[in-house]
């Protein structure tokens, strides 16, 4: 039986309360978009660089904007501010103070946490978030997704493994957790492969982890793919049974931030009943307590 620590969990413990996230978006794009290192971006990324929930605009109003969304399930009125379209640490770092710490601003901010790729995090960026972290908590998320050699180029992630593990060294040294995305899925990947990945980003000094399963987007390279016949989805009992096999094999002091994926309902082609996060989450805890791989509920 697996005693695991949900990003709700973490939540309660150290803030006293759960903080519900607010998407944004800081109108930067990513290298692996732009030709600095290649175009078209990661094979399995959205036209809106995996920030389908992001909002727009001016960043004060992107947060109201977002509080809206959340106000009826928000009881606590504290949020986590997420920066998650593209690459959120490209740009210069004057700007990227300007948004950050307009963002960290209000007093029902409590977490400045932001979606970026382990080689756009140059000495001078680490010293900014460095400096943020001294007055609320900043936690960077890295989309290692896999460490499988052939995964790492058919996703044309366009980074080294030892990069993110750099990265994360850098983060750790300053203070700033980070969390490690994984793609579970990935073509021609068997579940030791998935669980390499997770015990890689573990090894390497990860405090969390988002787990979600392969989805296929109509606007994301990745479909084409997919039509033709090369890819398949997980079925859902599939997926939660593959849940079964990692998650008691992840380390207790883990904070397991998400074990799902939800993509946009509009663009979503497969698996469709991810798009049901509600109805997955529930089934994945009445298997899992059934199956006695935990006591109570995984509340994330």
């Amino acid at each position: 039986m697996t005693g695991c620590f949900t990003l709700n969990d973490y939540c309660k413990k150290e803030f006293g309360h759960k903080l519900y996230k607010l998407s944004l978006s800081g109108g930067m794009t990513c290298p692996n978009r732009d030709g600095s290192l290649r175009r078209g971006g990661c094979i399995f990324c959205s036209e809106k660089g995996s920030g389908e929930f992001s909002e727009k605009g001016d960043i004060k109003e992107q947060i109201e904007r977002a509080k809206l969304r959340v106000k009826n399930k928000n009881s606590s009125g504290k949020y986590i501010v997420y920066f998650q379209s593209f690459t959120n640490t490209y740009a210069p770092c004057d700007y990227l103070e300007k948004i950050f710490t307009e963002a960290i601003s209000a007093p029902d901010i409590e977490v400045l946490s932001i979606a970026t790729r382990p080689d756009c995090l140059e000495d001078d960026k680490i010293e900014l978030l460095k400096n943020l972290n001294k007055i609320k908590p900043v936690w960077v998320e890295l989309g290692l997704q896999s460490t499988k050699e052939e995964s790492v180029k058919y996703i044309r992630r366009s980074y080294e493994n030892d990069k993110y593990a750099s990265a994360v060294k850098k983060l750790n040294d300053a203070g700033i957790k980070a969390v490690t995305h994984i793609i579970l899925g990935l073509p021609g990947e068997t579940k030791e492969d998935m669980l390499e990945s997770i015990n890689f980003a573990v090894k390497y000094g990860t405090w969390g982890l988002k787990l979600h399963m392969l989805y296929i987007s109509s606007d994301a390279p990745i479909y084409s793919d997919f039509l033709a016949g090369k890819i398949k989805t997980f079925e859902k009992d599939e997926y939660i049974s593959l849940l079964g096999y990692l998650i008691p094999r992840i380390p207790e002091n883990i904070v397991l931030h998400r074990i799902t994926g939800d993509g946009d309902k509009k663009t979503l082609v497969s698996p469709l009943w991810s798009g049901n996060k509600k109805d997955v989450l529930n089934s994945i805890n009445k298997t899992f307590k059934d199956g006695g791989i935990i006591q109570g509920s995984l509340v994330f």
